[in-house]
């Protein structure tokens, strides 16, 4: 609905500057604290011609002829800017759009194939804490591009031959490995002794390299000896990221380019760019003319492939496979990602869209898997749904255990989720479970809450006799300023999606699900729902209410959080 008004305003705004005896140019719209939506076309076409904006905008208004039956309500000139406003025709679709579509409310407005991969954590251990935003950023983003309309497949990259894989693989000639714990954590333990022992006697660091070289040519009992590392890991990755309700469609090894010849066939075409050179055995490329002052490394002395070449082989695979790429790094990628994205170019590839984020931390400071300093993910969900549990707890005394950790656990992993989400990718954050728990600070726990809350007034409705679902009602007695205010909030819906869509920044959307729930909130405060002395009336605001549940329930689906029907 948000987008069909969109485009009448600006068939109404293009029709009536042409008859002004002006030439429109684009026309770019915005939403405004005092109008709908409101146009700066006054100030460059006043820029253009020499004229007063504030004159422009007056001619243009003039001419505005709006059609019979449309979303456009009042067109007024302040200044210069020509503000919108939408008819009772577009609250009244909106609300019966609502009520009809349901779950497939807002979107589907995009197309096209979209392959984004994020986290690919290194299988040395469980996720931690410094992972988890990157986890959260992608899937967040990945359901708001699905919703939008885009057919998108999650990848996570495995580093099943790297050197830190190879390192596990040593450790377990050297370590017991506890097959009692989850397979990251206990992957972890034996890593961690490794690199104790091979910094106590670097001479060690020949057995690695051999390992290396075995894999990457092909080496059948070394490949076997990575993959069981590889899956011990990667087991325990996958049950954490489900608990977060974070999910991939496929799993895409490194080690598949080796064996596919991509990696071999993508240094040839690096170096028949002429931007290679060797340095101390070693090839590097040359992207001084992409602002690149640091060579790039695609084969070591020895001559196996880094992790980078791999990827390389992996992005053009991807590139030929999507309309689009997205990648979601961390801010120690940036470099790095600079230098693929300017390889890629080099030989005629298709570049990945990527995503830079910085760090989430707690107040207890920096991880490192290697040294074995790092909260894992897993301690971090199990603290936060037990602090859930208790705040659940001293709300609902009365419910059996059953809803009690239920509850705990949607609250949990959604004030997890929100509290990384809700702050844009660019900006660090640390994550501070006492206000992401706060039902009083308007994050997930208060937009589940809202949910909930629209849940409870209908299910009372319906038992009181008050509320038939199938019924009709009349949406155009809701005219008190509150009951218009968030129908329109409802509306915008499709336009913070495609806002996500198109910054990939779904920080907009946790934003939008927290002034969406408030502005409910500010409804059933100010407009009597049961207790309205007209049937009519109550109808229409219940099926508002209904409107709520619906959108609400949408929006904290996009964002990978539950929606409970009862706190």
């Amino acid at each position: 609905m948000y987008f069909t008004f969109t485009e009448q305003v600006k068939s109404i705004l293009s029709d009536a500057i042409e008859k002004a005896e002006f030439e429109a140019g684009e026309i770019s719209l915005e939403p405004s604290q005092h109008a709908d939506l409101s146009s700066r076309i006054a100030f460059l076409i006043g820029s253009r011609t020499k004229q007063n904006p504030k004159e422009v905008a007056d001619r243009i208004v003039a001419e505005i002829s709006i059609p019979a039956d449309s979303l456009v309500g009042k067109v007024e000139a302040t200044g210069p800017y020509i503000n919108f406003s939408a008819s009772d025709a577009y609250i009244q679709k909106t609300y019966w759009s609502i009520r009809t579509e349901r779950e497939n409310f807002g979107g589907n407005f995009a197309s096209g194939k979209i392959l984004l991969e994020h986290t690919s954590a290194n299988p040395n251990g469980p996720l931690h804490v410094g992972h988890i935003r990157n986890s959260i950023l992608g899937d967040t983003l990945s359901r708001i591009l699905k919703r939008a309309g885009y057919d998108v497949e999650v990848q996570y990259y495995v580093n099943d031959m790297g050197r830190q894989i190879a390192i596990v693989s040593w450790a377990f000639d050297h370590f017991e490995f506890d097959k009692t714990k989850k397979g990251d954590h206990a992957i972890a333990e034996i890593y961690i002794k490794a690199n104790r022992a091979l910094e106590e006697d670097p001479s060690k660091v020949a057995e690695i390299d051999r390992f290396m070289q075995l894999v990457e040519s092909g080496d059948e009992d070394t490949i076997k000896r990575f993959d069981e590392a590889v899956n011990y890991a990667l087991e325990g990755i996958k049950k954490t990221l489900l608990e977060m309700n974070v999910h991939h469609d496929s799993f895409v090894t490194e080690s598949s380019f080796i064996r596919s010849g991509a990696v071999k066939d993508i240094v040839e075409r690096i170096k028949a760019t002429g931007r290679t050179e060797l340095d101390d055995g070693a090839i590097v490329v040359d992207l001084s003319d992409y602002g690149f002052e640091k060579s790039l490394v695609i084969q070591r002395s020895d001559g196996t492939s880094l992790y980078t070449t791999r990827d390389l082989a992996y992005h053009e695979w991807k590139a030929r496979h999507a309309d689009r790429v997205i990648d979601i790094f961390g801010a120690d990628h940036k470099l790095i990602s600079g230098q693929l994205r300017a390889t890629l170019n080099a030989i005629g590839v298709k570049e990945p869209e990527v995503v830079i984020f910085e760090f989430v931390s707690l107040p207890e400071g920096s991880m490192s898997t290697r040294q074995g300093k790092f909260i894992s993910a897993d301690e971090l969900l199990e603290q936060v749904e037990a602090r859930a549990l208790e705040e659940v707890t001293i709300r609902r005394p009365e419910m059996d255990d059953s809803f009690k950790k239920e509850v705990a656990r949607m609250v949990g992993i959604g004030a997890v989720r929100y509290d990384i989400v809700k702050v844009s990718p660019e900006k660090s954050t640390v994550f501070d479970w006492k206000e992401a728990l706060d039902f009083e600070k308007q994050g997930a726990p208060f937009i589940q809450y809202s949910h909930a809350r629209a849940c409870s007034i209908l299910k009372k409705a319906e038992e009181e006799g008050l509320w038939d679902p199938e019924a009709q009602a009349n949406p155009a007695l809701l005219v008190d300023d509150s009951e218009i205010a968030f129908i329109k909030k409802m509306a915008l819906f499709d336009q913070v999606l495609e806002k996500c869509a198109s910054e990939l920044k779904p920080h907009h959307l946790a934003i939008y699900g927290r002034e969406l729930a408030d502005a409910f909130n500010q409804f059933y405060r100010f407009s009597p729902v049961l207790a309205a002395e007209d049937d009519n009336i109550r109808a229409a605001r219940l099926g508002l209410v209904d409107c709520a549940r619906v959108v609400i329930a949408n929006v904290l689906d996009t964002l990978g959080i539950d929606a409970p029907q009862s706190m």
